[in-house]
């Protein structure tokens, strides 16, 4: 296994306490206190690749995980854009790990 895979399956622990929260909750938590869902002052930051780019975005939100749970449950592998600090393609790698947290595997992605 290696060192990425341990970061994602970690992070997938993390998210597992919001398996219960209904979507629309994440919906209106996400979008009433999600750092992103007002403008940036100056416009986007600089960054030196897309997860810096994710970090800078995303820092300081309160509602992080919440944004990352809301986005996997909804776009799957086909998640594109910058969601609960983290790129695109590491949440596509996050993906197969989140599902097989919790109860997810069982009922599968709704």
């Amino acid at each position: 296994m290696e060192a990425d895979d341990l970061w994602l399956i970690g992070v997938a622990w993390r998210l597992d306490r919001l398996r219960w929260v209904p979507t629309d909750v994440l919906r209106d938590v996400v979008t009433s206190d999600g750092a992103c869902m007002t403008p940036i002052d100056g416009g986007p930051p600089d960054a030196r690749d897309d997860r810096e780019f994710a970090k800078l975005v995303c820092g300081g939100c309160p509602v992080q995980d919440e944004c990352l749970e809301l986005e996997l449950r909804t776009a799957g592998v086909g998640t594109v854009g910058v969601w609960g600090a983290m790129t695109d393609d590491d949440r596509r790698a996050l993906h197969p790990h989140w599902l097989r947290r919790g109860e997810r595997f069982d009922r599968g992605v709704r």
